[in-house]
C-alpha cells in the first residue's frame, strides 16, 4: 500500500475527520473528494496551509476512482439529519448515494470505513454494492456511543473515562443497548460501587441515545467527536494494534444473527475486523439487542429495490 487515506464527502464531518487524521500523523497522503469539487479543493488548500503544525502529509483533491489504491477510504458523503429526523429516516437518499460511490470504487482492496448515517444499514449496503469481504467494510457504529457513555459515566462518578469499561451495542440509533450488567470501573462492577444509583442507568442511557439530536438542535450537525473516533479507528487499524472496539460489520453467526450489520465488540487490525467478541449480556439486554437487529433488518428490507 502507499500510506494513503481517502475521504469521500467534505462537509462538517469529512473536514473533522481530515483534521483529526492529520493531527495524528496517520498517513502521508490524504485524498479528499466532494460532489462539489470547489469544496474539496478549498479544504485541501486550507489543510495544506496548516502543514507546519501537523506531522508531514500532503492533502490533495481527488476523484473517487483515484482512491482505489488507498489503504483506507472513509465515507462521510450523504445528506445530514435534521433535528427531529431519525437516522433511519435518512435512508433512501443515502442509499442512492452509496450505490453511486460503490460503483466508482471498483478494484479497491483496502479498508472501507462508513461514517454516514444510518451507518448500520449503509455498512450493509456498501458491503453488498462493493463486493468487499465483510470484515473489510466497517461502520463506526456504536464506537461513538460507547465513548459518550464512558464520558457521561465518568462525569457522574468523577473518574476519567479511560478507567471505565462499558459498551453500547446494537444499532447506532434509537434501539441501541447499553450493557450495564458487564460495566466495570477499575475491574469492579459499576453496580457494586456505593455511589452508583440504579436511576443513573436510565438517565445516562437516554442521554447517550439522544446526544446527537441535542447537538444537532444546537449547532446543526455532529462532527468533532465522530472525527476523532474515525481517526482513532483508522490509526488502530493501519498500525495493526488489534484493539477491541464496538464497530458495525455484516454479522453472520454471533448471537444467531444472519446478514445484518450491527455493532458488537470487535478485534480490529490491519485485516479489518478479525474477530467478533460475543460479550456477556443478561437476558434483558440480549432481548433488546435482538430487537435492535430486527429493527435494522426491517430497514434493509424496506430499501431492497433501490
Amino acid at each position: 500500500m502507499n500510506n494513503s487515506i481517502g475521504i469521500i464527502g467534505m462537509g462538517w464531518v469529512g473536514a473533522s475527520v481530515a483534521i483529526s487524521i492529520l493531527n495524528r500523523g496517520i498517513c502521508k497522503n490524504l485524498l479528499v473528494n466532494d460532489i462539489n469539487q470547489d469544496i474539496a479543493e478549498g479544504e485541501a488548500m486550507d489543510l495544506n496551509h496548516g502543514s507546519s503544525f501537523y506531522p508531514s502529509a500532503e492533502v490533495k483533491p481527488s476523484s473517487i476512482e483515484d482512491m482505489t489504491g488507498c489503504d483506507a477510504v472513509v465515507i462521510t458523503a450523504g445528506r445530514g439529519g435534521t433535528e427531529n429526523e431519525t437516522r433511519l429516516e435518512l435512508l433512501n437518499d443515502n442509499i442512492r448515494i452509496a450505490k453511486n460511490i460503490s460503483e466508482k470504487l471498483e478494484g479497491f482492496k483496502g479498508i472501507l470505513i462508513i461514517v454516514s448515517n444510518p451507518v448500520d444499514v449503509l455498512t450493509y449496503y456498501y458491503q453488498k454494492f462493493t463486493g468487499l469481504p465483510k470484515h473489510r467494510v466497517i461502520g463506526t457504529g456504536t464506537f461513538l456511543d460507547t465513548a459518550r457513555l464512558r464520558d457521561m459515566v465518568g462525569n457522574k462518578m468523577n473518574i476519567e473515562p479511560e478507567s471505565i469499561h462499558a459498551y453500547v451495542v446494537g444499532e447506532h440509533g434509537d434501539s441501541e443497548v447499553v450493557l450495564w450488567s458487564g460495566a466495570t470501573i477499575g475491574g469492579k462492577p459499576i453496580r457494586q460501587w456505593d455511589i452508583w444509583k440504579p436511576e443513573y442507568e436510565v438517565q445516562i442511557a437516554d442521554q447517550v441515545r439522544t446526544a446527537a439530536y441535542q447537538i444537532i438542535k444546537r449547532k446543526g450537525a455532529t462532527n468533532h467527536a465522530i472525527g476523532l473516533v474515525t481517526a482513532t479507528l483508522l490509526k488502530w487499524i493501519l498500525r495493526n494494534e488489534r484493539r477491541i472496539v464496538t464497530v458495525s460489520t455484516v454479522q453472520d453467526g454471533p448471537f444467531g444473527l444472519e446478514d445484518v450489520a450491527i455493532s458488537l465488540p470487535s478485534i480490529v487490525s490491519s485485516e479489518g475486523v478479525e474477530e467478533i467478541v460475543e460479550i456477556h449480556m443478561n437476558d434483558e439486554e440480549k432481548e433488546k439487542f435482538i430487537h435492535s437487529a430486527e429493527v435494522l433488518k426491517k430497514a434493509v428490507e424496506e430499501v431492497r429495490d433501490v
